[in-house]
């Protein structure tokens, strides 16, 4: 294979594996509050971008027709991640509704373990992780023989580069977020996004 073609596959995973990225999904709403949080943020980041890199590679070394090909195991996981989903937009709404009093309008810390274990679970435990990257992305990688690694290189760097920007980037949130009101609008926006989540994993849309 040529420098010019391995170039090009790379760019087109990179492009690729952006498109299924970024959207607002279970796992960006999480990874957006903690980088407005400002709490643990490297820990989220790197937990998601290695899980991602991890399930890029497996898709591309061709487990998504393994996968595809037993639907009773992306059952389970649509229970489990549906049930997962549901449960955290309970909590969001418990936040909205009754948010705890702070003196300086912030918010309370969460400890790292709390924060990494979080990160796993809306990482591993959701079927759509698993669609995007495993069964969809590998898919389309090892339609180009050859090049397959290459694009799933690119689709790697690019899942990188956005959970750094949104992870880091949310910082910039965190004048608006001083007020109480505004963490209650977005706990409000993430339960809603949960929920919806939550309903397509367990209907399968």
């Amino acid at each position: 294979m040529t420098t010019a073609g391995a170039i090009s596959a790379f760019i087109a995973g990179l492009l690729f594996g952006l498109s299924l990225i970024v959207a607002i999904g279970a796992q960006n709403a999480f990874v957006l509050r903690q980088g407005a949080l400002r709490q643990h943020v490297a820990t989220v980041v790197a937990i998601c971008s290695v899980s991602d890199a991890l399930m890029i590679a497996v898709g591309v070394a061709g487990a998504g027709a393994a996968l595809t090909g037993r639907p009773w195991l992306l059952s389970i996981i649509r229970v489990l991640g549906s049930a997962l989903l549901f449960g955290y937009a309970g909590l969001a709404a418990r936040r909205a509704l009754r948010p705890p009093v702070i003196a300086d309008g912030g918010r309370p810390a969460s400890t790292w373990a709390a924060v990494a274990g979080a990160s796993l679970v809306f990482t591993w435990l959701n079927p759509a992780v698993y669609l995007d990257t495993v069964v969809l992305l590998g898919s389309v990688a090892n339609a180009s023989p050859g090049r397959q690694w290459w694009f799933g290189g690119g689709a790697t760097v690019g899942s990188i580069l956005w959970f750094v920007a949104l992870g880091f980037g949310a910082r910039f949130l965190s004048p608006v977020l001083r007020r109480p009101v505004a963490w209650r609008t977005l706990d409000g926006l993430v339960a809603l996004i949960m929920i919806e989540m939550g309903l397509r994993v367990l209907l399968g849309r």
